[in-house]
């Protein structure tokens, strides 16, 4: 049970005691037609350098709601912001064409060590680096997470009261730690990772995460259970395959019960176990999404 956990001892444990950095310059590059829809490469500018990544909105003035999508890991590292336009095996098919018909804006950034920054890794080496400096690598990028969602809630073709986030693996973690951290996340939904890190160490089963997921301290005042928890009552969803490896049922179970006691009846919470589902998305998981989203920043504004 989670011993007083909240957002601001929640940045001191990533290493941001005062939050993250605010008020990042991003320049939109220049525009191109990904199929139908209007797609702006766009470079963040920020302290810890240039993070690029890929925004997709639809045509018109707008305001659009959005989504920010939090890319996997895979270890895929050539697959950062991409896998917004590309997917990836785990996933039925892209969201951001599938969210652009849908008349929701996206968008993604590469997370070193990923697409454009794999120049900045290896993985294990960041992870390392930012442990000395005493930011673990995921506080880094949470914080780069945030400032692209300070950007995209300043967009004037975007309704800065409508974005959520969303993410499958470690994009998943991404979203909810973020709209934890992130009162301003109107929604967010997470694919095939949420479970309790304690009974997988326990396990071993820790050991199939990367190094980037490694919070100093977080196991003495709370779990992961904990932290999705401070998205309440805003809307969640959460869609895990029951033959997961990372999310077994002993990991799972404990952090869901503390999950659905912050939401009591309130009904915001969706939960999605798919009873032969593994480390992908489903179909079930797909629709549950895309309808999740249609209902808590919508509207649909064509075909899905």
């Amino acid at each position: 049970m989670s011993l007083g956990l909240d957002r601001t001892r929640l940045w001191a444990l990533l290493g941001l005691p005062g939050g993250p950095p605010r008020g990042a310059e991003a320049v939109p590059g220049p525009a191109a037609r990904p199929g139908e829809h209007l797609g702006e490469h766009v470079l963040n500018r920020v302290r810890l350098g240039g993070i690029p990544g890929l925004y997709l909105r639809p045509e018109g003035p707008g305001p659009h709601p959005a989504v920010l999508y939090c890319h996997a890991h895979g270890n895929r590292y050539e697959r950062g912001a991409e896998e917004l336009l590309l997917g990836r095996p785990a996933l039925q098919a892209p969201y951001g064409p599938a969210l652009a018909e849908r008349g929701i804006a996206s968008l993604a950034i590469d997370l070193a060590p990923f697409g454009a920054r794999q120049g900045e890794g290896p993985e294990a080496a960041l992870a390392k680096a930012c442990l000395w400096e005493g930011r673990p690598l995921m506080g880094r990028m949470l914080a780069e997470l945030a400032l692209a969602f300070d950007w995209l809630a300043a967009r004037p073709e975007i309704d800065g009261g409508r974005i959520a986030t969303l993410g499958l693996s470690m994009g998943g973690t991404h979203a909810y730690w973020l709209a934890a951290l992130e009162p301003r996340v109107a929604a967010c939904a997470q694919l095939c990772v949420f479970a309790d890190v304690g009974p997988l160490i326990a396990t071993g089963a820790h050991d199939l995460h990367g190094p980037y997921m490694t919070v100093p301290g977080l196991l003495a005042e709370g779990d992961m259970g904990d932290v999705a928890a401070l998205v309440a009552p805003r809307p969640q969803f959460v869609g895990v395959g029951a033959r997961d490896p990372l999310t077994p049922p002993d990991a799972l179970g404990p952090a869901l019960g503390r999950l659905r006691d912050a939401y009591g009846a309130a009904g915001a919470l969706r939960v999605l176990v798919e009873p032969e589902g593994g480390h992908a998305e489903s179909p079930a998981m797909r629709a549950g999404v895309l309808s999740f989203l249609d209902e808590t920043i919508g509207p649909v504004r064509g075909g899905g």
